[in-house]
Formats: structure tokens, C-alpha cells, sequence
């Protein structure tokens, strides 16, 4: 199987890249703050750029594109940051009306893995319209029936959460195997999004390396420094092997385990972000723990993607399982 990108999906990877770097500066990171991480106009603008209508069929009024062109555009929205619940309406097109052309906002909530307890969704304030994965299928709830209580202080400033106190049945939608579809390609997503922020984080140490000095050179010349990038450089691409393999193997699932290539993505993904995020603040050194360093932003986020659609552990016990069948 041949994971580099074609000719074609360079040029997507380019295009969406250019535009979030021109809509998605650093210095927009304070007035998303602001709005609780949510821009209309923004959501309004990926949609135009059919993220959310990717995968679905041209007569749909989709793109017609796979999973790994979605892995693609994905990774570069991980890069930026981009702030919204990208994934659940990515995964809602086709299934409740209007979020294919981000005139709908839907968010989710993944009641099939292992840890459903406490309940909790993200940008409840900004949705239109919420979809439940329950072992019986999916179900779509409106927002406002929830009875549920912003937190404070999110762990990610720019991904307010709310504690579910009831929530309600509501209607379904599709049956349990397509909530089970949902999950596994919303898994796959989210590897893309945690290897998008495992380079993001390594180019910003990378840059602050290359113009920070020290001792009269700059601190990237010194050997401690350049095993930290180095270490992280074999994070991110052992995560673009696990993202890269997961979208191909969604797209021909006859040639592998197509939930061995997810869980095996999210896994690496995971450890990726996680990791590199913190190691960008350690070569920032000082200034890594300042609020003005976007290096927490990225390690904020890296821990938010790391609960959804499934953990590094259950994935990992998944795997292990699928291991085990064969011996």
C-alpha cells in the first residue's frame, strides 16, 4: 500500500493548509478565545471549502472524496488548531440536514466506549443540533433539551465543555452499525487532527530553536536541543504512518483490520501530540509556560482529542484483543 499523497491530494493538502494559515493566524487565537472558540463566520468559510461535505457523494452534494483525503485535510486543521466540533459534523453529512453545508452545527456525544461516565459535550452554546452514538444506534438530540452546566474554566481554552446532567433519548437516526461506522471513522479523524498537532507543535519549537539565542548562537545549534526536535520529528512521522494507514485501510478495507489500523492510529497519534506538545514547551524553556507562547494551546488540545472517540488504553486493549484472536 503506497501512503504518499497523489498529485491531486498535495494540491487539497496545499489549499486547505494556505487558507487556514491566512484565516487562522496566531494572533486570532486571543478574539477566539473571546467567542469561546466558535466563529460562525470561520465555520461558515470550511464549509465553502468542503470539509464537511468531503466524503460524501457528488450526487449528494458531497465532493466524493475517501478517508484518506479526509485524513489530509484533517491533519492540516490539527496543525492550525482549528477550533469547532470539525469531526461531528464531518461525520453528520448526510445524516441530519444542513451540517454538510455548515449551515447546521452538529456536535456529538460517543456513548459506545468505555468510559461513558461523566457525560460531556463540547460547544453545547454553538450547536444546532447533537448526535449520540448509543449501542442501539444513533440518535439525534436537540441541544437545548439537555440539562447540563458549562465548566468554568475549560482544560482548552478554546473548547468549552459542558457536564451533562440528563440527557435525553431522542430521535433516532441510523442503525447500531452505522453508530459503530461512526465511531471507528470519527477515531480516524481524530488520529488526523492529534498528527496535525504534533507537527504544529514542532514547527513552533523549531522555529523558536532556529532565531532564540544563547551563549552568542542560537539554541537549536546545541546537541540537548536538537535530540528534543529530533525526538519529536520520529513522534510525528510514526503518527503520519498510523494516520496515513488508517485512511487508506478505511478507504480498502479488504487488504487489512480496518479497526487494528484505527485503534494502531490512534495510539501513536495520541502519544505523538501529547508528547511533542510538551516537549515544545520544554525548548521554550521559560517562556514555554507563558499564556503569550502558543506552545500550550497545542498540548491543551493534544489532551482534549486524546478523550475523543476512545483513549491511547482502550485502543491499545483493542488491539491487544485483535492480537490475541490471532495466536
Amino acid at each position: 500500500m503506497d501512503f504518499q499523497p497523489s498529485e491531486d491530494q498535495k494540491a487539497l493538502r496545499d489549499g486547505i493548509r494556505s487558507f487556514l494559515e491566512g484565516q487562522v493566524p496566531n494572533e486570532r487565537f486571543p478574539e477566539l478565545e473571546k467567542s469561546q472558540g466558535f466563529d460562525r463566520t470561520l465555520w461558515g468559510e470550511l464549509a465553502e471549502m468542503g470539509i464537511f461535505a468531503l466524503r460524501l457523494a457528488e450526487e449528494q452534494g458531497g465532493v466524493g472524496l475517501g478517508h484518506a483525503d479526509a485524513v489530509l485535510v484533517f491533519e492540516e486543521l490539527g496543525r492550525r488548531l482549528v477550533p469547532g466540533p470539525l469531526v461531528w459534523s464531518h461525520l453528520a453529512a448526510g445524516l441530519v440536514e444542513g451540517a454538510e453545508t455548515g449551515d447546521v452545527v452538529v456536535g456529538g456525544i460517543d456513548l459506545l466506549g468505555e468510559r461513558r461516565e461523566p457525560i460531556v459535550v463540547e460547544y453545547l452554546e454553538s450547536l444546532d443540533s447533537l448526535i449520540v452514538l448509543r449501542e442501539e444506534g444513533v440518535f439525534r438530540v436537540a441541544p437545548g433539551s439537555l440539562v447540563a452546566s458549562a465548566v468554568d474554566v475549560p482544560l482548552d481554552p478554546l473548547t468549552p465543555v459542558s457536564h451533562v446532567e440528563s440527557l435525553p433519548e431522542g430521535e433516532p437516526i441510523a442503525d447500531a452499525e452505522t453508530a459503530r461506522r461512526l465511531r471507528l471513522e470519527g477515531a480516524a479523524l481524530t488520529s488526523a487532527l492529534q498528527l496535525g498537532v504534533a507537527e504544529g507543535s514542532l514547527e513552533l519549537a523549531n522555529a523558536y530553536a532556529l532565531q532564540r539565542e544563547q551563549f552568542g548562537r542560537v539554541i537549536g545549534g546545541f546537541q540537548a536541543v536538537k535530540h528534543l526536535l529530533a525526538e519529536m520529528f520520529v513522534k510525528q512521522e510514526a503518527a503520519r504512518a498510523g494516520a496515513y494507514n488508517a485512511g487508506a485501510t478505511l478507504d480498502a478495507p479488504e487488504v487489512a483490520d480496518v479497526q487494528r489500523a484505527v485503534s494502531s492510529a490512534k495510539v501513536t497519534a495520541g502519544d505523538a501530540a501529547i508528547r511533542n506538545g510538551r516537549t515544545s514547551i520544554q525548548v521554550h524553556g521559560g517562556m514555554g509556560f507563558t499564556w503569550e507562547v502558543m506552545a500550550h494551546y497545542y498540548l491543551k488540545r493534544a489532551w482534549v482529542l486524546e478523550n475523543n472517540f476512545g483513549t491511547q488504553d482502550e485502543h491499545a486493549e483493542t488491539i491487544a484483543a485483535i492480537l490475541e484472536a490471532l495466536d
